[in-house]
C-alpha cells in the first residue's frame, strides 16, 4: 500500500504528522529517503512530538543515534546515517539492539545501510516540490 501526504507550509506539519501516525498505525520501523534539506529531520521531530516524546528531539547527525523517551518510558530511536562510511560502523554501534526491538525506529539516509534494514520496514521518501512545500510518499 502506498499513500502520499502533502505539506504546503510549516503550519501543516503537526497535522501531517498526525495523519502519518494514523495511516501507519501498527508500524514501528521507518526508513527515510530524500536529499539534504528535504525535511526528513523536521518531519521526524513532528512525528515524535505527536507520539508523545518528552524532551528535546534533535538530529543525531554526529552521534548517529538519539533516544527519545515517550511518556510511558518507552524509547524512540532516531538514526541519521549521513556520516557513516561503512555499515561496519553500525555493527560496532550494536545496531541490532535498536533495529530489532519493538520500539519506534526512524532511520534517515537509510540507503546507506539498505542491507541492514529491519523487515518489515515502512519506506518514506520526502521531496521538496516548491519552496517550503513537501511531498511525503509512504510505502507500507
Amino acid at each position: 500500500m502506498t499513500f502520499t501526504i502533502e505539506i504546503n507550509s510549516l503550519k501543516e506539519l503537526s497535522q501531517a504528522a498526525r495523519n502519518f501516525i494514523n495511516l501507519t498505525r501498527g508500524n514501528r520501523k521507518f526508513a527515510f529517503y530524500g536529499p539534504m534539506g528535504s525535511g526528513k529531520t523536521t518531519f521526524i521531530k513532528a512525528v515524535c512530538k505527536e507520539l508523545g516524546a518528552t524532551g528535546l528531539v534533535t538530529s543525531p547527525t554526529f552521534s548517529l543515534v538519539n533516544e527519545y523517551p515517550l511518556e510511558n518510558g518507552e524509547p524512540i530511536y532516531h538514526f541519521d546515517l549521513y556520516r557513516i562510511n561503512s555499515i561496519v560502523e553500525l555493527y560496532d554501534l550494536g545496531y541490532e539492539e535498536y533495529y530489532y526491538g519493538n520500539n519506534y525506529l526512524f532511520i534517515e539516509w537509510a540507503e546507506k545501510a539498505e542491507a541492514l534494514l529491519p523487515d518489515p520496514v515502512t519506506r518514506v521518501t520526502i521531496r521538496e516540490t516548491d519552496h517550503n512545500k513537501r511531498l511525503i510518499s509512504v510505502v507500507l
